[in-house]
């Protein structure tokens, strides 16, 4: 079959985004602390000014070595365009729509609220700590946890010394809360 007639890939703005990004509660807004913020921030940034261009040289180059068909630096580097210009794409609405929230600004600092650092201690007795942050900035094994996460869930509003109670993939579980921070 002629390749002419073969859909490879689908360039839609919609489905590009809906693929890369983690799903929010319908109707909610899109929250973010400042370093995360900055964090896509300077992504964008280096995608823009550094990875692109570097890769259009490539391109540029490849094409001007003539048969597009067998270039391997050619065929290459349109896909990696195309997976650049995707993200450039998705940073450029998820900045667009971001609220940010700055934890060291919040006001109630006896409850737990979104971009709060929270110490617990499980029915074993072996304590951890998570911070509470955007959907984009996720590292389980630093502690950030996401707001829509079932913990931080449980977590949110509760204050020290209250116990909450959440479903995990090992079934439910309880944790004591012991401290609070914002930083």
């Amino acid at each position: 079959m002629n390749k002419a007639f073969v859909k490879e890939g689908s360039d839609d703005d919609e489905d590009d985004v809906a693929a890369a990004a983690p799903a929010l509660p319908p109707g909610s807004k899109y929250y973010i602390t400042r370093r995360g913020f900055n964090r896509l921030k300077a992504e964008l940034d280096h995608l823009v000014r550094v990875e692109r261009p570097e890769v259009v040289s490539i391109v540029s180059w490849a094409a001007s070595n003539g048969d597009r068909s067998e270039n391997g630096d050619y065929i290459y580097g349109k896909r990696r365009l195309r997976e650049i210009d995707r993200r450039i794409r998705f940073l450029i609405k998820r900045l667009e729509s971001a609220t940010v929230v700055d934890p060291e600004a919040q006001e109630n600092l006896d409850q737990v609220f979104f971009g709060a650092t929270v110490t617990v201690c499980d029915q074993e007795g072996e304590e951890a700590t998570y911070q509470i942050v955007g959907v984009d900035e996720t590292d389980a094994g630093s502690g950030l946890i996401s707001w829509i996460s079932p913990l931080a869930k449980a977590l949110m509003k509760a204050r020290e010394g209250d116990t909450v109670r959440f479903a995990s993939p090992g079934g439910m579980r309880e944790l004591d809360i012991l401290e609070i921070r914002y930083v």
